[in-house]
């Protein structure tokens, strides 16, 4: 969740980022009703949106890291086993795949567990499935699941890592922005979670 917007504010101008850390600027998004659909285009013969039902943390991670290295997806590589085996098993968590002749091409993942809210916890496609229109199917799909359940609230949350199609493309859907946050954190391709060679397009400073 947001923080509480009463928390210490951060000084006015720079702010120095620890060594071998990272520092991004997070927007959190929210709709409080569905929104009117927006046209996209059909799946491509041979794709389909399936659910991972209760998968094992291997095959999770392994999809997980394919579509979030390039950027920084990692707060569930940070997870024990045993943890990221309670989320996976929560009824409340859905967890879908976008499929294709064998493989996964992109993740879906939608949090139920907060009360009348459902949080759009990860949504993203593998780099060569970029560029294709996919997103908007994905995000369409998104808002169908989450409004189809009686909650209130549906949000989630980018930032300066993220595709810079992805803030965008979450303002056209029906999302409005709700909150701004810094988020710094040690740097996943220096602490063995992502390969090295991760999101060029972030500084790697060792």
């Amino acid at each position: 969740m947001p923080t509480d917007p009463a928390a210490p504010a951060l000084p006015l101008g720079f702010s120095a980022v620890p060594p071998s850390h990272i520092a991004a600027i997070v927007t959190s998004l929210e709709m409080l009703g569905p929104p009117v659909p927006r046209p996209a285009k059909p799946l491509p013969d041979g794709m389909a949106l399936h659910p991972l039902v209760r998968p094992d943390c291997k095959t999770y991670r392994d999809l997980y890291r394919a579509v979030g290295a390039d950027w920084l997806w990692f707060s569930r590589l940070t997870l024990s086993d045993a943890a990221l085996r309670a989320i996976l098993d929560d009824p409340r968590v859905e967890i879908l795949a976008l499929h294709r002749d064998g493989a996964d091409l992109g993740l879906l993942e939608l949090d139920f567990r907060e009360p009348e809210t459902c949080e759009l916890a990860f949504l993203g496609l593998i780099p060569d499935a970029v560029g294709q229109g996919l997103g908007r199917t994905l995000v369409n799909a998104a808002i169908e699941k989450a409004w189809s359940r009686p909650i209130r609230r549906f949000w989630v949350h980018t930032c300066t890592f993220d595709h810079p199609g992805a803030l965008g493309l979450y303002r056209r859907s029906g999302f409005t922005p709700c909150s701004v946050e810094v988020e710094v954190a040690a740097d996943p391709r220096l602490t063995g979670l992502l390969p090295r060679t991760s999101a060029p397009h972030v500084p790697l400073l060792a």
